[in-house]
């Protein structure tokens, strides 16, 4: 009776960890589907039923990293080392949590000796090891990919995560080819891996390449029907450009996702996608009242929207106001910023100054060339519909250094907007140091580094700042409007005003200042050369030329020494 007894706890026992490894494995699938909710309650589960099983302690706490509740994760793994201090996996968890705090010395220390435990041989920790330098914001993604070669040194080695996690690294890097090359050999190892075209898909989506990141997300899905996040991306390409479309591939999502408050919210989106602004604000007002203080900020940025559609910018602005409120600061995003400033704008009566603001804060945070150069256009003309000079000419330096390939007229606009913002010293710099060289054979930086020049000056040019090069304006002016002269033509006249102004500054100045009328009438002689007919010049010259009138000899009294003397004397 005993043996039975015995036999059947045993069977009870083995059935136990049969079930509890099913149960482990099912939470590591939900896990690589991005289903965090159930990967989270179903690791739990595990664990609640074995407290020291180190692998589920380890991938729950990787679930909850990813649910961003870093405080839970590092609760888990603190509370697991208390009783098994040298498990490799949870060295390699806390030390993940080490690197997110910043403390880099403490965790390398961790990794180094979750891989000596093991030898180096376990591709689970090196993998565990790796995950955590590209996961965590201060990782090393060099440290991460000489585990992860190590890993494939291994013996039987036949790991796909080891070549995503190494991808993954390499993106990091910026380096998008290694990126892809190594989700690559991940289908190598496993052919059916969903998550290796998806990622494939993703290094293409950063690039904008739609070419070839919908096709990779197709594909994934073709590997794995119930691989989620394509889904969930194909669903956000088609949703601003084909609505239906994006439905579709939501519905889709949701019948092989958890059921999240994100997908009410995604639900309320489409309804806004579709212009039903109204549906789109009832329903987020309904998730904000059932969910309270739980209720995800974006809500708010969706009504803003749906009320500004409506042409409501007072209410767009009392929910975008809400949103910044209640988001956390590390969740913001570059269009948050630059979505404020329109809304801002939009309000009667509001100072625009805190539009151009946040479309700044837009542009600092965002890491597209391509998004910040469309802000700072849209920027740029709030700044010259509002006649907000100083903010054009910000903008318009920003643009210019975001140019790869500017032309004449991008170094033409920036050095304007700086000159009619008042900014001379600025504009001298770009049309005097920046224009001329650049584009020597055009007459605009020869003519605005002269103004520059001038408007730093006072008034009447005392101190002659400009007059070296009005010189030159005019010398360039004749030469260009000249050159006709060479084929037996007359000359052109198209410089004509540029050449007139510069002599007639010039004029002024010898005669004014430097009271050197010769000089000053050898400038007016150089006006009726390009215009003849010119009578303002013709009447100076006539004025200069001039003898000065003598002064009049004085009227002697009568009795001065040498004069008539009085009658009867």
């Amino acid at each position: 009776m005993k043996n039975i007894r015995f036999s059947l706890l045993v069977a009870v026992v083995v059935l136990s960890n049969v079930v509890s490894a099913q149960t482990l494995e099912q939470g590591k699938k939900f896990l690589y589907y991005q289903r965090y909710v159930s990967a989270k309650e179903t690791l739990q589960k595990v664990v609640a039923a074995n407290p020291n099983n180190i692998e589920a302690i380890y991938w729950l706490g990787q679930t909850l990293l990813k649910m961003k509740d870093s405080a839970a994760a590092t609760d888990v793994y603190q509370k697991a080392l208390t009783s098994n201090g040298t498990a490799p996996l949870l060295l390699a968890g806390i030390g993940e949590i080490e690197l997110r705090e910043g403390k880099n010395a403490d965790a390398r220390a961790r990794f180094d000796q979750a891989i000596l435990l093991t030898k180096g041989k376990d591709v689970s920790i090196l993998n565990a090891v790796a995950l955590a330098n590209v996961d965590a914001a201060g990782g090393d993604p060099v440290y991460a990919l000489e585990k992860l070669n190590q890993a494939t040194q291994v013996k039987n080695f036949k790991s796909p995560e080891t070549y995503i996690i190494m991808g993954d690294a390499y993106r990091k890097q910026i380096d998008g080819g290694g990126a892809v090359t190594s989700y690559q050999k991940a289908l190598t190892v496993d052919p059916q891996y969903a998550e290796a075209k998806f990622k494939i898909g993703m290094v293409y989506l950063t690039q904008n390449n739609k070419d070839y990141f919908l096709p990779a997300f197709a594909d994934a899905l073709q590997l794995d029907p119930n691989y989620a996040p394509a889904y969930y991306q194909l669903y956000f390409y088609w949703y601003s450009r084909d609505i239906n479309k994006a439905k579709d591939y939501f519905e889709k999502y949701v019948a092989v996702a958890d059921n999240t408050p994100s997908n009410e919210y995604d639900r309320a989106s489409i309804k806004f996608a579709s212009h039903d602004n109204d549906g789109a604000i009832a329903m987020s007002n309904a998730t904000l009242a059932k969910l309270g203080a739980d209720a995800p900020p974006k809500y708010y940025r969706l009504i803003s929207h749906a009320y500004l559609m409506k042409g409501d910018s007072v209410n767009a602005k009392n929910y975008i106001d809400q949103y910044f409120a209640k988001q956390k600061p590390e969740d913001f995003e570059a269009d948050d910023y630059s979505y404020r400033a329109r809304v801002v704008a939009k309000v009667p009566g509001t100072d625009s100054t805190e539009a151009f603001k946040d479309f700044q804060l837009a542009v600092d945070k965002d890491t597209s060339i391509e998004n910040k150069s469309k802000v700072l256009k849209e920027a740029s003309e709030l700044a010259k519909n509002t006649h907000n000079k100083a903010y054009s000419a910000q903008f318009a330096g920003e643009l210019y250094a975001l140019n790869k390939n500017p032309v004449n007229t991008d170094l033409y606009n920036w050095g304007m907007a700086n000159y009619q913002a008042g900014n001379f010293k600025t504009a001298d710099s770009i049309f005097c140091g920046l224009y001329i060289p650049k584009y020597p054979t055009e007459i605009y930086g020869y003519l605005w580094c002269a103004r520059s020049k001038r408007a730093l000056d006072d008034s009447i040019n005392t101190a002659g700042l400009a007059i070296d090069a009005y010189a030159k304006l005019g010398a360039v002016a004749r030469a260009m409007d000249s050159t006709a002269k060479a084929t037996g033509s007359a000359d052109s006249t198209k410089y004509r005003p540029q050449a007139r102004e510069a002599f007639f500054i010039l004029a002024s100045y010898y005669n004014d200042i430097k009271k050197d009328k010769q000089t000053a009438i050898y400038y007016l002689e150089q006006v009726l050369v390009v215009d003849p007919t010119n009578t303002t010049a013709s009447k100076y010259i006539e004025i200069l030329k001039k003898p000065a009138k003598q002064p009049a000899a004085p009227i002697k009294k009568p009795g001065a020494t040498g004069g008539a003397k009085p009658a009867g004397q």
